[in-house]
């Protein structure tokens, strides 16, 4: 089996997940240390949020960081497959995400999660298609009944 045209594409739109994740934990450690979170403490408790802006904007960073982790695999994998058969249409579906992921997490850091759902319901919608195009490229693979 080869490759096919336009396969280049994919690991290159796969490196866009990296620098996200990249940055993402940047702010988390930026984040934390405004907080004043010691870890291995994961996020501030409901106490220090109630007190804190700076541990409630910690925590939104936190769980956009951990969403997109808790994504990534899916968006990896649906990436790679839907690439073997259009490698074009996944590599834009998954630079799609990567720029929702960034426009997630801008609006999660403002501290009013709420601002979060632009970019969640555009990178959503890339996860969606990716799978969508990822099975169908499956089973395409499939032999003949």
């Amino acid at each position: 089996m080869s490759l096919p045209e336009g396969y280049g594409y994919i690991p290159s739109s796969l490196m866009t997940i990296g620098w996200v994740l990249f940055w993402q934990s940047i702010l988390v450690g930026k984040y934390r240390k405004r907080a004043g979170i010691e870890y291995p403490q994961l996020y501030a408790e409901k106490a220090e949020v109630k007190d804190s802006n700076a541990a409630l904007r910690f925590n939104c960073v936190q769980r956009a960081h951990q969403n997109t982790l808790e994504s990534a695999p899916l968006v990896f994998v649906s990436t790679v497959v839907a690439g073997l058969k259009y490698p074009a249409l996944a590599a834009a579906m998954c630079v799609a995400y990567s720029f929702a992921r960034i426009f997630y997490t801008v609006g999660y850091k403002s501290g009013q999660p709420k601002r979060r759902l632009y970019g969640y319901y555009v990178s959503s919608l890339s996860v969606l298609g990716l799978l969508s195009t990822a099975t169908y490229a499956a089973y395409q693979f499939l032999p003949p009944c």
